[in-house]
């Protein structure tokens, strides 16, 4: 589609769950939905129109082994833009990402910045590894170098008990917590299991990466508190894997994991069902491939929650929940067309039609 031409959209526009439009259109990179006065170079493309889907934890830049080139890094964004993933919360990186942002055809990205973890306490190369006094100044320094986020290890497998534990004490972690807070960033925490929970919880923590540990006591705090939680189910289904390769020598961790994987549906399904917010993240960029939003989208609904729920998780609410636009009037045009109506079958995803990205046609 060449500069100064027009986009028409029609059959369907998914502008919400329930806010059904007929016909949109894009004029100098924009959403409109008035038909231009005068347009002499018009493309019009039918079928089902969302805004571009969202991956609320995704790491660009980032590979099992740490930072990457530049070029893995758009290898990276590329493949989750072709999945239709135009919105990114890259919810822990060792890379520089910010040249993307001057690229027009990568996807946009949220940061939080570098992981935060104790000592010893995390996947070499990945995080800053400190202890508890040097927290706050850390999260401060992130909060500042990052996009309104800031990322904590909140428990992780301790050699000596040879279990996941909790990493921070409760003091130090309302202290950095306010701390971001008063940057105006927010904050999420990697949790596998329950122990580190009700601290992060009390401390004032905005959302939970994973949450597999969420437990029938800690579900009700959550909802009154509006934690948010990001699943990654896709990332959850190798439990099974990992716990088989550390059992010979952490076996009561590699139970614990086989027990958090067994119960991840029921899990996710209770958090929705008592008014949690869930949203749609992978953890592409670790050892998990890029471009997995339409699968983790079908793990959601799985899990029991609705149809549009998990959509909304990956679209509607979550451009919501992270304070970016979605198909409105004058807003930039990010967003997908499929063939049918992802509300009937959400593996609609896995195939999109067209894909723009700031007002440009994709491919």
């Amino acid at each position: 589609m060449s500069d100064g031409a027009v986009l028409h959209i029609r059959g369907r526009v998914l502008v919400g769950p329930e806010d059904v439009r007929d016909e949109l259109w894009v004029v100098d990179g924009r959403v409109s939905f008035d038909r231009p006065a005068r347009a002499s170079d018009v493309r019009t493309v039918s079928g089902w129109a969302m805004p571009g889907l969202v991956d609320a934890h995704c790491h660009v830049g980032l590979d099992a082994h740490g930072a990457v080139d530049e070029a893995t890094s758009e290898k990276q964004a590329v493949t989750d833009r072709d999945a239709g993933t135009l919105l990114i919360r890259d919810a822990g990186s060792a890379a520089d990402t910010r040249w993307i942002d001057d690229r027009e055809d990568l996807p946009r990205i949220i940061r939080a910045g570098r992981h935060i973890a104790r000592t010893r306490r995390y996947i070499r190369n990945y995080a800053h590894e400190i202890e508890p006094g040097d927290l706050t100044a850390y999260v401060v320094a992130e909060a500042r170098r990052g996009d309104g986020w800031v990322k904590l290890v909140g428990d992780w497998i301790d050699r000596e008990r040879g279990d996941l534990a909790a990493c921070w004490p409760g003091d130090a972690l309302r202290e950095a917590i306010a701390a971001a807070h008063a940057e105006g960033a927010r904050v999420t925490a990697h949790c596998f299991a329950a122990e580190s929970l009700p601290d992060l919880v009390a401390a004032g923590i905005d959302c939970i990466e994973h949450a597999t540990g969420l437990t029938e006591e800690l579900i009700p705090l959550f909802a009154q508190r509006q934690v948010a939680i990001v699943p990654t189910l896709v990332n959850i289904a190798t439990f099974p894997k990992l716990a088989d390769g550390g059992e010979a020598k952490f076996p009561a961790w590699s139970a614990h994991m086989r027990r958090l994987h067994e119960r991840r549906y029921d899990t996710v399904g209770a958090a929705y069902d008592a008014g949690i917010p869930v949203f749609v993240g992978t953890d592409a960029g670790g050892s998990l491939a890029h471009g997995l939003v339409a699968d983790e989208v079908a793990e959601l609904v799985k899990a029991g929650l609705p149809a549009t729920a998990a959509l909304s998780a990956a679209s509607w609410g979550a451009r919501e929940w992270l304070g970016r636009d979605g198909l409105t009037e004058g807003a930039s045009a990010d967003l997908v067309v499929y063939a049918e109506d992802p509300r009937a079958d959400v593996r609609v995803l896995a195939d999109p039609q067209l894909i723009v990205l700031r007002g440009r046609a994709i491919g």
